[in-house]
């Protein structure tokens, strides 16, 4: 495995090439046995189906910060169960350097009525079976993350 080397680049307010992780909260939003896929608007994954979610800001807590994201991607009202798993997201450039950096904190939520209107950077939603969303993300951790919700959520 080849080492990824840290970033030269300074500037703590970028996200692209940081010089320290940025948190980031996933949120597996359920409504009965399907789940909330956004289309990625922004990098990084632009374009790709993936769950809602961003930036922890300061002062939130991660349950605050996956309510705030889910309303502002989506529009909807969610309320945050608990915590599924973290994942370690590092993306490398062509070069080695570090392009991305986040600890996304994955949080399963419910969401009880309305239908998503996307707006800031979600282009598209739908909900989907655990397996569908299988087949519509790209990324391994997405999938990976899904299928875990979804495994805890039907032991109960």
């Amino acid at each position: 495995m080849t080492a990824i080397q840290p970033s030269p680049l300074p500037d703590r307010s970028s996200r692209e090439y940081p010089d320290r992780p940025w948190v980031g909260v996933g949120v597996i939003v359920w409504r009965g046995d399907r789940v909330l896929l956004i289309r990625r608007g922004k990098a990084p994954r632009l374009g790709q189906w993936s769950l809602p979610g961003g930036a922890q800001s300061v002062g939130e807590t991660v349950f605050e910060t996956a309510a705030r994201e889910v309303l502002e991607e989506t529009g909807l009202v969610v309320v945050p169960t608990g915590i599924v798993t973290v994942v370690d997201a590092i993306t490398p450039d062509a070069e080695g350097r570090v392009h991305y950096h986040y600890t996304l904190v994955e949080v399963s939520a419910e969401s009880a009525e309305g239908e998503p209107v996307c707006a800031d950077d979600a282009l598209e939603a739908v909900w989907a079976t655990p397996d569908e969303a299988g087949e519509l993300t790209e990324w391994d951790e997405t999938r990976r993350v899904i299928a875990l919700a979804a495994a805890r959520r039907s032991a109960g």
